[in-house]
């Protein structure tokens, strides 16, 4: 009898096996999901990765030039294509070049949509936007943040067309420098995060207000804009 129950505890070492291999599929194989990433890793050298960067570079260059926001979306698909799998250790490098190199900042602007905007942080930024003779329209950009930061950080529209007309700006006249001021400042303006415009709540008609944008908080020293206000 007692042979009998010793014979029955026996179990064989194939069936034994077989339990641990089932035992081992049922487990997470954390290993088997690094080895995958390293695979991913391998796929590009670090001389392609290094292109990779300085492709980026150019792209967000070239992106800023029109002063409108950059998606990282749009460079994993324009720039990155088979290789999206490396936007962020891209992206790291970028912004540390630009800096370093560029003495720029990539600034995101919308945690949502994952947009940045390129600051120049060189000290002397804000004096050449300040300086209307070097461009007339970034001239006028000035005027609206003065008028804006004067008045508390948020201005009426209407109140804003008031005191653009003391300058000889018109909203309804098509202007010999800026052309069509109203599109130039509601729509460019706005679009190039140096303006904010919001309509006004609980307003039987439409009326909408300025604040300054994203774009103008991060390259718009105050301090510059007190000196260009009293130039004018």
């Amino acid at each position: 009898m007692a042979h009998s129950r010793t014979e029955k505890s026996k179990v064989p070492a194939s069936q034994k096996k077989r339990n641990r291999t089932n035992e081992d599929d049922d487990e997470p194989d954390s290993s088997k999901l690094s080895s995958r990433v390293q695979c991913a890793e391998q796929k590009i050298s670090p001389k392609q990765l290094e292109q990779k960067v300085s492709e980026v570079i150019q792209y967000i260059l070239t992106v800023d030039q029109k002063k409108i926001p950059i998606k990282k979306s749009d460079i994993s698909k324009n720039v990155l294509k088979d290789h999206r799998y490396l936007i962020n250790t891209v992206m790291k490098m970028v912004t540390k070049k630009m800096n370093e190199v560029f003495g720029m900042d990539l600034v995101e602007i919308d945690s949502k949509l994952h947009s940045f905007i390129l600051v120049n942080k060189i000290p002397n930024a804000g004096e050449a936007l300040a300086d209307s003779s070097a461009n007339k329209k970034l001239g006028l950009l000035m005027i609206l943040l003065s008028i804006i930061f004067m008045k508390g950080g948020v201005l009426k529209c209407a109140k804003l067309w008031y005191v653009l007309k003391k300058f000889g700006i018109d909203q309804s006249t098509h202007h010999i420098v800026f052309g069509d001021v109203k599109k130039l400042i509601m729509e460019e303006f706005v679009r190039q995060k140096y303006l904010q415009c919001s309509r006004v709540p609980h307003t039987d008609v439409p009326e909408f207000e300025f604040r300054w944008g994203a774009r103008a908080e991060c390259e718009v020293p105050k301090m510059k804009v007190l000196e260009f206000t009293a130039k004018v």
